[in-house]
């Protein structure tokens, strides 16, 4: 008889419902997340679960890829529909979750979410990581203009190297912006200098990658944006037309019809927000035959 089981994700423990085929639960706990817990208690049942499924999701991805080496049959499922197909229970408790998606598993009501590889995960998380230090360093900016604009004292149009100086130039003579100034730069200089650091981990991730500079051949695209794309789309063999790449990443229209009322609105914004945020609207739909199309043969013409 085939069972099927949805684990619950949290971050210390995870629920668990296995169900038989005709939906009856056999079996309900708790596990530790973590891999090697879910592989000893689903080799510990005595017999074979078909398939399990795990609500995508950052935890997620970590034990889907455990429960995979250990040759469990492991799908991520879409959190949108999850949601969707769970929102008819008015208790939701973490137990209750997991029987639903036990359920969704059962009947396969649910759509698989891509498992990134480990490698596309590691650049995402550099990018993350690139995008923090940004963020605070331009605050800090901002923040120092802010307090010296309270002071009559307006810093104006200045580059990045040359930002420091001009606050310097301003505060000179007032005691206390400068200890003010002082202790802010200090910070940002460290956040700059972090910054730069993985700035240059990724330049140098995008030079050695030949997919990479080849999506750099399609006009604005430039390092970030060819290094952002290639790791969203991890396998581009999971696309079948180029044209499908826009609704993966939430760039094409929504669309209500029902009856006489049929409604196009704007883009959908699901997918990989990051993604869309380098501006791949100019040319998603060109990339993705960049990724699949072999590259021409030294010589070929």
């Amino acid at each position: 008889m085939e069972h099927y089981a949805g684990i619950d994700v949290s971050l210390e423990l995870s629920s668990v419902c296995v169900v038989y085929a005709q939906g009856k639960i056999v079996r309900e706990t708790k596990v530790a997340s973590e891999p090697e817990a879910l592989v000893a208690f689903f080799a510990s049942l005595g017999f074979a679960v078909k398939r399990i499924g795990l609500e995508a999701g950052p935890l997620s991805a970590w034990l889907h890829a455990g429960l995979k080496r250990a040759g469990f049959d492991t799908v991520l499922l879409e959190t949108r529909h999850v949601k969707a197909a769970l929102s008819a229970m008015m208790v939701k408790t973490d137990r209750k979750d997991a029987r639903g998606l036990a359920q969704l598993i059962r009947m396969g009501w649910f759509r698989p979410v891509h498992a990134k590889s480990m490698g596309s995960q590691e650049v995402r998380a550099l990018l993350v990581a690139r995008k923090q230090l940004l963020g605070r360093l331009i605050d800090v900016e901002l923040s120092i203009r802010g307090i010296l604009r309270g002071f009559g004292l307006k810093v104006g149009v200045v580059t990045r190297k040359s930002f420091e100086g001009r606050i310097w130039e301003l505060v000179t003579g007032h005691i206390t912006l400068e200890r003010i100034a002082g202790a802010m730069l200090s910070a940002r200089a460290t956040l700059k200098l972090e910054y730069e650091k993985l700035h240059k981990i990724v330049l140098a991730i995008v030079r050695e990658d030949a997919v990479c500079r080849r999506l750099m051949t399609v006009p604005s695209v430039g390092p970030l944006v060819a290094i952002t794309y290639k790791s969203a789309m991890d396998d581009p063999n999971r696309i079948a037309k180029s044209k499908a790449a826009g609704a993966l990443f939430g760039l094409t229209p929504k669309k209500y019809q029902s009856g006489e009322k049929d409604v196009t609105g704007g883009i959908t914004r699901t997918g990989d927000e990051g993604l869309r945020a380098v501006g791949l609207r100019l040319a998603y739909s060109h990339l993705v035959f960049l990724l699949v199309i072999p590259a021409p043969r030294s010589g070929a013409r």
